[in-house]
């Protein structure tokens, strides 16, 4: 069986394990009793190992947002030096023009062309004169004013690239500090798990598992179920493809595909395959698209996960989403309430 089929059937086995345990009269089988004590500090291993790697999606969250803004204020960058570029050509047109104009007059003597005109003795000369001055008064006084404005843009464009300059190094600190706790919080929790023989690590996916279980139960058991018959859309199911079609790939914190994913990499290009762009992160994906009601959510959708909106996954159906859950694991079918569900939003609405 390969490893995509595979976890598709634990994540649906899950799924299915918790309609079962939900149903009237189940209950939860106990787990298997190790050592004396042995439980409760595996237990507390688990819990800590999961609050770690939380910590690691909330920065990776802020490393994507950061990278995102870097990535518009560079675009914005080089659109401002293109039009400080333009703009310095035309002015030395312009600039080039005058000195035109001022040399002229240099060869006439130094004498302007109204005393010129003064001295004339012929009426005709006089008249074609005086129009052919009043031309070169209103064409200098437009070169005027398009210099002055010219250098007024000039001296805007500089002050919004530099602007932009000091953002974009914000943002480059903002990365590189989050880019520091990811990877404290992920070694941390690695740390953890190397520490752990390998009944215990056997022992700890168990328990993951079994919490999983425990949270998808109580919330099948709570009849939204049987509320939930939304169908998907065309874009919808296109998303859905794109996403399933990722499972087995490994989650690396910041990847956005083609070989890893972390939850809004996931989720963010599954939707741009279907044609529909939506934000890079899980928080502003919370924070920008149509939120609805659970009852009403249709395959497609996005679950936002925890409080505060740092994991994503993407509803398939009869109680399922896929995601990336975390480093050391691969894109899954997970039961859609195995996590703390903040919120339903839509890309499609």
């Amino acid at each position: 069986m390969t490893g995509k089929r595979s976890s598709t059937v634990a994540g649906l086995a899950l799924i299915c394990a918790a309609a079962v345990l939900s149903a009237p009269g189940a209950a939860y089988a106990s787990p298997a009793k190790p050592t004396p004590g042995k439980t409760k500090s595996l237990e507390d291993v688990r819990k800590e190992i999961e609050k770690l790697y939380h910590d690691a999606g909330v920065a990776t969250d802020a490393y994507n947002a950061a990278e995102e803004k870097s990535e518009k204020q560079s675009k914005q960058i080089v659109k401002l030096a293109r039009s400080i570029t333009k703009g310095q050509q035309n002015l030395d047109k312009l600039k080039s023009r005058a000195g035109a104009a001022a040399r002229a007059q240099y060869r006439s003597g130094g004498v302007s062309s109204e005393a010129q005109l003064m001295l004339s003795d012929d009426p005709q000369e006089f008249l074609d004169g005086a129009g052919r001055i009043r031309e070169g008064h209103k064409a200098t006084k437009g070169m005027m004013t398009e210099m002055e404005r010219t250098q007024e843009d000039l001296r805007i464009y500089a002050k919004d690239a530099t602007a932009q300059w000091k953002k974009l190094e914000a943002n480059r600190k903002a990365k590189a500090e989050s880019k520091k706790k990811i990877k404290k919080k992920i070694s941390a929790a690695e740390e953890m798990e190397s520490k752990l023989e390998k009944k215990e690590l056997e022992r700890l996916r168990k328990l993951e598992e079994e919490a999983q279980l425990k949270k998808q139960s109580a919330w099948v058991s709570s009849g939204v179920l049987k509320d939930i018959k939304g169908k998907a859309t065309g874009p919808g199911k296109k998303a859905v493809e794109f996403a399933t079609a990722q499972i087995g790939k490994p989650y690396v914190w910041g990847a956005e595909g083609p070989s890893s994913y972390d939850c809004s990499g996931l989720t963010s290009k599954a939707w741009a395959a279907a044609g529909k762009g939506i934000p890079r992160t899980s928080q502003e994906q919370w924070k920008q698209l149509p939120r609805i009601d659970v009852k009403n959510m249709r395959p497609g959708d996005l679950i936002i996960y925890h409080a505060d909106a740092s994991h994503v996954g993407m509803y398939v159906g009869d109680g399922a989403i896929v995601h990336a859950p975390r480093p050391g694991r691969d894109v899954t079918v997970a039961g859609a309430g195995s996590m703390k569900i903040l919120g339903v939003v839509r890309p499609d609405k």
